[in-house]
C-alpha cells in the first residue's frame, strides 16, 4: 500500500488527535502539542529520552514561527504554492506530517493493537517515537506491543550507500551482477546470512562471509535430507537422547531472547553432527527420538526461520535427471567390486568424482549426492 491512497486515513488521524486534545491549529497547519501530550502520557518512553533535553537540543526547522513549542511535529502542512502534492483537508491544501502515514496504514491493515513494529535502528527517534505519540494521543494507549529494530548494512567494512557506489540491490546480489560481487547468491544464501547475525548487529557483506553462508547453508539441508537416512534401534544412547531432548527447547529459548537467530542455526549445527555421527553408526536413536529431531529440525529451519531447501530443490531436479544413469554406473562398480576388479571400480568412483558426484562407501551400501 501507498501513503498517497491513504490520505483520508491520515486526516482522520489528524482529526482524532485534534478532538482529543493533543493537536492545534496554526496558519492552516496542524502540530502535535508534545508538552501538553508529556503532561499526560512519555513522550521519548521508546529512545528514553529527557524532554526537556530534547527541547534544549533542537534545532530551528521549517514552520517554527507556527509552533507553540519547536519541538511540535507537523501533522498535517499548508502546502506552498509552488509544492506539486496537495490535498483538500478541513484546514488546508496541503499534505500530511511525514509519520502519520504508518499510524494510519497501520491501523487500518493491522487494527489498533499489533505484536511487532521493525525498522532500522536510525528511525527510533523521532519517528517511532512520534508514531507512538499519534497512536496513544488519538486511542489512549499504543498501538505496538514490541518495537524491533535493525543495525545498519555495510559493504566490506564500509556503510552500504549510493553515494560511496558500493549499493548492492538484491537483484545484484540474486545475478552477481555487481563489480563488488565474485558470483550470484540465492535468496536463501542471504536470508541465511543475516539470520546468522543478530538483528540489532551490523550485517557486513563481503564475498568470503557469503560463500561460508552458502556453504553453511548446503550443510545445513544436507543434514536435514540424511535424516531419511538414518536408521532406528531400539533405543537411543543416552548423548543422542539428551541432545534431542534438549534441542526444542534451546532454539525456543534462543528465539524468545530477543530473537537470537544465530544461536538458533548454532544449535542445529550441533543437530547436523549427531545426525552425522547416527549415520556412521557411532550412536543410536529410537524411532521416537528420531521423529522428535525430524519435527525440530523442519520446525525451526523451514517454519520459523523460514529457510527453504532451495539448492535441495536444485540438486532434487539434477538427482533426478541423472539418478538413474548414476545408479546404473554404481551397478556396475558394484559388480567390478563383486569381481575383485579394484582397478575398475576405483576408475567408475573417480572418474564420477571428477563430474562432480561423490560417493560414499557404507556397511549399508552404497550412496551418493552431486556437489555444487
Amino acid at each position: 500500500p501507498h501513503a498517497t491512497g491513504h490520505i483520508i486515513e491520515q486526516q482522520q488521524l489528524v482529526q482524532q488527535i485534534l478532538d482529543n486534545g493533543f493537536a492545534y491549529v496554526s496558519n492552516g497547519s496542524v502540530y502535535f502539542d508534545i508538552e501538553k501530550y508529556n503532561k499526560k502520557y512519555h513522550y521519548g518512553k521508546l529512545s528514553g529520552r529527557n524532554l526537556d533535553d530534547v527541547i534544549n537540543n533542537s534545532r530551528e526547522l521549517d514552520g517554527v514561527g507556527e509552533k507553540r513549542n519547536q519541538v511540535d511535529f507537523a501533522l498535517w502542512k499548508k502546502a506552498r504554492p509552488e509544492h506539486i502534492m496537495r490535498w483538500p483537508s478541513p484546514w488546508s491544501d496541503g499534505f500530511p506530517g511525514w509519520h502519520c502515514e504508518c499510524t494510519a496504514m497501520g491501523r487500518k491493515y493491522l487494527g489498533d493493537h499489533f505484536d511487532i513494529h521493525g525498522g532500522g535502528m536510525d528511525l527510533v527517534f523521532p519517528h517511532h517515537e512520534c508514531e507512538i505519540a499519534q497512536a496513544t494521543a488519538s486511542q489512549g494507549e499504543d498501538m505496538v506491543k514490541y518495537w524491533m529494530h535493525n543495525n545498519m548494512i555495510t559493504i566490506n567494512g564500509q556503510k552500504m550507500g549510493k553515494s560511496l557506489g558500493n549499493f548492492i540491490t538484491l537483484e545484484q546480489f540474486f545475478t552477481g551482477d555487481h563489480p563488488s560481487l565474485e558470483q550470484a547468491y540465492g535468496p536463501m544464501t542471504i536470508r541465511f546470512f543475516i539470520l546468522g547475525a543478530h538483528y540489532r548487529g551490523t550485517v557486513d557483506f563481503s564475498n568470503e562471509a557469503l560463500k561460508a553462508s552458502e556453504k553453511g547453508l548446503e550443510r545445513l539441508m544436507q543434514g536435514i535430507s540424511d535424516l531419511e537416512r538414518v536408521q532406528v534401534s531400539k533405543q537411543s544412547d543416552p548423548q543422542t537422547e539428551k541432545t534431542v531432548k534438549e534441542l526444542r527447547q534451546k532454539c525456543y529459548d534462543a528465539m524468545n531472547d530477543d530473537m537470537q537467530t544465530q544461536i538458533v542455526i548454532s544449535h542445529l549445527f550441533e543437530a547436523c553432527h549427531t545426525i552425522n555421527t547416527l549415520l556412521d553408526h557411532k550412536s543410536m536413536i529410537s524411532e521416537d527420538c528420531l521423529k522428535e529431531l525430524k519435527e525440530v529440525m523442519h520446525l525451526f529451519a523451514f517454519d520459523i526461520l523460514g529457510l527453504k531447501n532451495s539448492a535441495g530443490a536444485n540438486n532434487e531436479a539434477r538427482e533426478e535427471a541423472y539418478g538413474k544413469v548414476v545408479d546404473m554406473v554404481l551397478s556396475l562398480r558394484a559388480k567390478a567390486k563383486a569381481d575383485k576388479d579394484w582397478a575398475t571400480s576405483d576408475r567408475i568412483r573417480d572418474e564420477l568424482a571428477a563430474a562432480g558426484f561423490e560417493v560414499k562407501d557404507t556397511k549399508d551400501g552404497t550412496t551418493w549426492k552431486l556437489n555444487k
